[in-house]
C-alpha cells in the first residue's frame, strides 16, 4: 500500500476517534483509541517507536519516540494543543529525516473539527 492510501485510512480512523471523544482529553487517550482503530483497520502499527539519534560516534538509543509508525512508511505524531507551532512541525520533520521516511501526519485532537487539526508533512 502506498503512503497516500495509508494516510486516507489513518485520517479516517482519527476522524472516527474524534467524533466519539471530541476535543479536550489527554493525548494518551486519543493515542490508545487511534491505535485500536488502526489495528482494527488491519494496519501494521508500532506505538511509541524509539528514534535513536546518532552524533558522530555517539548513539543515543532513546532520543525521541514517535507516537506511531504505520506500515513502516508513515510517521504519525499526535497533539492536543491550541494550535500547531513550528516546533511541532520540526519534530515530525526530524523523525522523517532520521528514519528516512517520506511522509508524516501531524494530528491535533484539540479542535472542534478534526480536519482543522491535520497537517501532512513531506520529507
Amino acid at each position: 500500500m502506498v503512503e497516500n492510501q495509508l494516510t486516507e485510512i489513518i485520517i479516517g480512523c482519527a476522524i472516527k476517534v474524534h467524533k466519539i471523544l471530541g476535543p479536550g482529553l489527554l493525548e494518551s487517550a486519543y493515542q490508545e483509541c487511534l491505535y485500536y482503530e488502526l489495528k482494527k483497520a488491519g494496519l501494521k502499527v508500532e506505538k511509541e517507536v524509539p528514534m535513536p539519534i546518532i552524533y558522530k560516534e555517539i548513539k543515543l538509543e532513546h532520543g525521541y519516540r514517535m507516537d506511531f509508525l504505520v506500515e513502516d512508511k508513515v510517521v504519525v505524531e499526535l497533539k492536543t494543543v491550541e494550535s500547531f507551532t513550528s516546533v511541532h512541525l520540526a519534530q515530525v520533520l526530524t523523525y522523517l529525516r532520521l528514519g528516512k521516511y517520506k511522509l508524516g501526519l501531524l494530528i491535533n485532537f484539540n479542535v472542534t473539527k478534526l480536519t482543522n487539526g491535520l497537517k501532512r508533512v513531506i520529507n
